[in-house]
């Protein structure tokens, strides 16, 4: 089966056993940028890493990993998803092996980095054997599993580090989080080698835009690196080189309009966003993971500092996020072909609804109520967060997507993480900046003083998530409506009768 052009009457019979694959691969990269968080301690003991050191374990991972989707996306769409894909689960494997035995802070943190280039290869390439292996009307089951997964990956990966670590102690249980993946990157690579068709040679080749994605790399770096070393050191004179980073951006855009298309190999295709559904989706993905993103990170920080819980404990109580997110993303795929932005505006306001929630449960509950009884409160909030969460994940990665040419689908796919990834790295950075803003210098030692204070804070934060969250919902609020007059113009004029 020629995997470039695969349509409705010739689908592969193992394409859902194929997509299986594909996302155990993609579950790893998305569970490693988080299983990692309730690591540190654990790190910082073992290898005696100062505290910059620790951030950078986590940074550094993120910041690879955000570069690479859209170069990685043009090489699978061009070169062969399949062989993205082999390259990809192996990098990711061997830097895993890496990391689970590094001696030092710095080959740690070495191997972090390759780790992230490596997951930033493999994504892409799951969108677009989504788009290339199924037809139209199975795009939004598909869509589906895919939002489930990362959902999973997001909300599970406290709750796996912390067991792991309560097993393996201190000193192996740290490892063991980075190790667990070579067995199942092994696996992955065994079965995406048998059973996923040969890529398809093109007759004629593109070859790749060195000087766009020179550029890009460039650009992108610059905007995150400044962003991750702030969430570091508070440090607000970092956020400066963003400037030079943006201007860098620019540079690229007019290369990409000018010589690098009439070079014949431009690395993004810029008729892309003229597509508004495309364009839009990529503002939607940007907003919804900045808040998204920053809220898990705020979470652990209440818990742990605040509330005094283990890591183990606080991931059990982030895990309602993962639960929500089981319940939200299969019933939003099911839905999105035959509601289109509906199911997103119902599932931005269902996410908004329990972060208000949470914030409010918290600024009311903690100091007043036992620790227990706050987390209680929080994780029902969280869950009703995650089932919107997940209904919000599905339906814009296949409504992005809908327009898109199959051929050009990994590129696209690539440009719809990056800007899950920049927005993760800005909603971190915006929400530990409000939440740490809001704790003074002189914060109680423990009881019910200190609750009270980590609470406030957290509540505090969760107002920029909210904020990010009426933004994405404004942005799908107005696409709802002109899909909707579409429709209704379409159902009432003569060619639709």
């Amino acid at each position: 089966m020629d995997l470039h052009t695969a349509g409705e009457s010739d689908l592969n019979p193992q394409r859902w056993f194929l997509l299986a694959v594909a996302l155990s691969a993609l579950f790893m990269t998305i569970l490693d940028a988080t299983i990692v968080n309730v690591a540190l301690p654990s790190i910082g003991n073992s290898l005696d890493a100062n505290a910059s050191q620790l951030q950078w374990v986590v940074s550094g991972y993120a910041l690879a990993f955000g570069m690479v989707p859209i170069i990685a996306g043009r090489l699978g769409d061009d070169r062969g998803r399949r062989r993205m894909l082999l390259i990809g689960i192996a990098g990711f494997a061997l830097t895993s092996l890496a990391s689970g035995l590094a001696p030092s802070p710095a080959v740690l943190l070495g191997a972090r980095v390759l780790q992230g280039l490596s997951g930033g290869l493999i994504n892409p390439q799951v969108s677009g054997l989504v788009q290339q292996l199924f037809p139209q009307r199975e795009r939004g089951r598909a869509f589906g599993m895919l939002g489930l997964n990362i959902g999973l990956a997001q909300g599970l990966g406290p709750v796996v580090g912390g067991a792991i670590i309560a097993l393996g102690g201190d000193q192996i249980g740290w490892r063991l989080t980075f190790l667990i993946n070579v067995p199942v990157g092994t696996v992955a690579f065994i079965l995406v080698w048998r059973m996923l068709p040969r890529d398809t040679r093109r007759a004629h080749p593109r070859r790749l835009d060195l000087p766009g994605a020179a550029l890009l790399a460039l650009g992108l770096a610059g905007v995150l690196f400044p962003v991750v070393e702030y969430d570091a050191d508070r440090n607000l004179t970092r956020l400066l080189l963003i400037v030079p980073a943006l201007a860098v951006l620019g540079v690229f855009a007019w290369w990409e309009r000018g010589p690098g298309r009439r070079r014949g190999h431009p690395l993004i295709d810029t008729a892309l966003f003229r597509v508004r559904s495309y364009s839009d989706g990529l503002g939607l993905s940007l907003l919804y993971f900045a808040g998204f993103s920053g809220t898990a990170l705020v979470l652990s920080l209440f818990l742990q500092d605040g509330l005094g819980f283990s890591a183990f404990e606080s991931g059990l109580t982030a895990s309602a996020l993962a639960v929500g997110t089981v319940i939200g993303a299969p019933v939003a795929g099911r839905f999105v072909t035959t509601r289109g932005r509906q199911v997103l505006v119902v599932a931005l306001c269902t996410f908004l609804v329990g972060i208000a929630c949470a914030a409010l449960s918290v600024h009311l509950s903690s100091g007043q109520l036992s620790d227990r009884s706050v987390a209680l409160l929080l994780a029902a909030s969280l869950l009703v967060a995650g089932v919107g969460g997940g209904g919000v994940i599905t339906p814009n990665q296949a409504l992005s997507l809908r327009e898109v040419n199959v051929a050009g689908g990994s590129t696209a796919g690539g440009m719809l993480q990056t800007a899950q990834r920049v927005g993760a790295a800005v909603g971190a950075a915006s929400l530990t900046a409000v939440f740490y803003g809001q704790l003074s210098t002189h914060i109680p030692a423990s009881g019910t003083a200190r609750a009270a204070h980590y609470g406030q804070a957290y509540s505090t934060a969760l107002l920029v998530t909210i904020g990010m969250a009426l933004a994405a919902l404004a942005l799908a609020a107005r696409e709802a409506r002109v899909e909707s007059r579409s429709t209704v113009a379409g159902q009432s004029s003569p060619a639709s009768r």
